[in-house]
């Protein structure tokens, strides 16, 4: 068995999409699906110290148990969560990878983003 990790809006208009792209992008069997509202902008701004701590453990759980070597942090159009600009949330989910890779430095890191069509595109990582 294989396993990736999607940090994933709780919205379940995202669930599928996601789990689509992360199965063929990472050729994994499982997509460990950890959802919040608004993860890239929970995991950014790191404000809710119990929020962070949570995904946290739910990733580590995916990637210490599951040996997930793929995490994927996701921003989506339409987000109650993260009511955010698209260019704003592309931020945001920069720099949840950023936070990610500090935690996760050997485990490959994918920005996606989710749009008005329900289509999944990646968000370059800024090095």
């Amino acid at each position: 068995m294989s396993f990736c990790t999607a940090i994933n809006c709780m919205d379940g208009r995202v669930q599928l999409p996601v789990t689509e792209y992360m199965k063929r992008k990472s050729g994994a069997e499982y997509v460990d699906m950890i959802t919040e509202p608004g993860p890239n902008l929970v995991l950014a701004e790191r404000a809710d110290e119990n929020l962070v701590n949570s995904i946290m453990a739910r990733v580590n759980i995916s990637v210490n148990h599951h040996g997930s070597r793929m995490i994927a942090v996701t921003g989506h159009h339409d987000c109650a969560g993260n009511p955010a600009e698209k260019d704003d949330q592309f931020a945001h989910t920069k720099k949840a990878m950023t936070v990610l890779s500090e935690y996760y430095p050997d485990v490959e890191l994918v920005g996606l983003w989710v749009d008005e069509n329900w289509s999944v595109s990646e968000i370059e990582r800024e090095a």
